[in-house]
């Protein structure tokens, strides 16, 4: 049962980001293997951790065409929702790009200060597909990459046993975890695939794992290097996203999912507690948090948990989640709540109230978030999936200095200068720099400026 507690009883430390183990000295090694041996590398570890490690690892476009189509006539109502999806996630991302504008303003006369956008080349993706594959976590990655004007977009995504190969690979038992199937056809998660081809995915590769995010960062034989790679996955992605953090760009390390409501009397606890359940399904060690100044909520809100768990297919995990690190918070005030929001800097941030001044006031106070969800409505799941937001966001704290995945992750602002001979601007910057340059000891600095004058 989800614990209940009062805001003088939370504990110091609960408002630290968490960490998880350490898999360093694991990553590491395999980083420098994939460096060292290429796609060698990738079939050894394909070999150790999939269910299937194929020959190669592109995946041949028609055959993401051809689940797209698969998936089109079988399960029409998900081939639509990924194409609604990817729809307004692009209007939203396409509207943020324009944020970024190009400028050059004259500071001084005859000296012009400028600003260019820029997208990088090649962008690497990466869909986890464990337990759940993220068939959403396509449009959340490859939409703002493409929004931004990236050339190329490479997706890696654990291989899967390709249909051709499924009869032997049953035949001898494998293709299951512990028993890959080696040396079949490259072959993914279907769903992944459909919406890969959706969102205009090129080229697919059957490579999961850091051994993928390896392979992006360096390059191998089959898979090419990447300037920006993005996307979740478990610890040993997380920690081989950090690693090569530096000759890559990456759009954050992310940890266990979070979810902080602020309630007030008029929220129903019938949807609080679903919209706890949503985040408490994905990990065991997943965040569900609400803070109310209504103690008969709380009690509500733990009844409908318990209710709601009885039915739940993912309850295991969810049980886990709401008992071990979820709680409920009786605050002081509703300002309160914002202070603790604010503190514990949550990935998802909800204000489960009514329309008002007070909703609006609150709204007002908090800043530490991934993305904040305003009012009843504003379910936290049409963030995940179908809204135009991003689902891929900051956790463990880190919203207090960053958001989440945008197009800004896959473009790169670089200024200008342009002077004109014996302008003003030009005449009294040479002048300044060469000083400068005095004053820091450095003669070939103050040289260069004064040369031009």
């Amino acid at each position: 049962m989800i614990k209940i507690l009062n805001a003088a009883d939370v504990e110091k430390e609960w408002f630290n980001g968490r960490t998880f183990g350490d898999t360093n000295e694991t990553v590491n090694a395999v980083i420098a293997d994939v460096v060292q041996n290429g796609d060698a590398a990738l079939k050894k570890y394909g070999e150790k951790f999939d269910v299937s490690a194929p020959e190669t690892f592109l995946i041949p476009e028609e055959e993401l065409k051809a689940a797209a189509e698969k998936l089109k006539a079988e399960k029409p109502e998900t081939y639509e929702a990924i194409c609604y999806s990817h729809d307004l996630a692009l209007k939203f991302a396409l509207r943020q790009k324009k944020s970024f504008d190009d400028f050059e303003i004259e500071l001084t006369p005859g000296m012009y200060t400028g600003q260019k956008t820029i997208p990088v080349e090649r962008a690497g993706v990466y869909v986890p597909a464990g337990r759940f594959p993220l068939v959403s976590t396509v449009v959340m990655t490859v939409t703002p990459a493409a929004a931004a004007g990236v050339d190329e977009i490479i997706l890696c995504t654990p291989p899967r046993v390709h249909p051709d190969d499924k009869a032997a690979a049953e035949a001898k038992g494998l293709g299951i975890p512990g028993k890959p199937f080696v040396g079949g056809k490259p072959y993914a998660d279907e769903g992944i695939m459909a919406a890969a081809y959706i969102c205009g995915v090129k080229k697919c590769y059957a490579c999961g794992g850091s051994q993928a995010v390896a392979a992006m960062a360096y390059g191998t034989e089959t898979i090419p290097s990447v300037d920006v790679i993005v996307g979740p996955g478990n610890k040993f992605v997380a920690a081989a996203k950090k690693q090569v953090y530096g000759k890559v760009g990456i759009d954050m390390v992310a940890g266990p999912t979070e979810v902080f409501v602020i309630a007030d009397e008029t929220a129903n606890p019938a949807w609080v507690a679903a919209d706890l359940l949503a985040q408490a399904e994905h990990d065991v060690v997943a965040q569900p948090v609400m803070a109310t100044t209504s103690r008969a909520l709380a009690e509500k809100v733990s009844a409908e948990i318990e209710k709601q768990l009885e039915t739940l297919s993912t309850s295991q995990t969810a049980r886990q989640s709401i008992d071990n690190c979820g709680r409920i918070i009786i605050v002081d005030s509703l300002e309160q709540a914002a202070d603790f929001a604010n503190r514990k800097a949550p990935e998802h941030l909800e204000l489960a109230m009514e329309d008002g001044e007070e909703r609006s006031k609150i709204a007002s106070l908090v800043r530490n978030y991934g993305s904040l969800f305003i009012g009843h409505y504003a379910a936290e799941v049409f963030g995940d999936y179908a809204a135009g937001l991003n689902h891929t966001l900051p956790t463990s704290g880190s919203a207090r200095y960053t958001g989440g995945l945008s197009v800004r992750v896959f473009l790169k602002t670089v200024t200008t200068l342009r002077a004109e001979a014996g302008s003003e601007g030009m005449t009294n910057s040479a002048v300044a720099a060469g000083n400068l340059g005095d004053a820091e000891g450095l003669a070939a600095h103050a040289r260069a400026a004064r040369i031009r004058m």
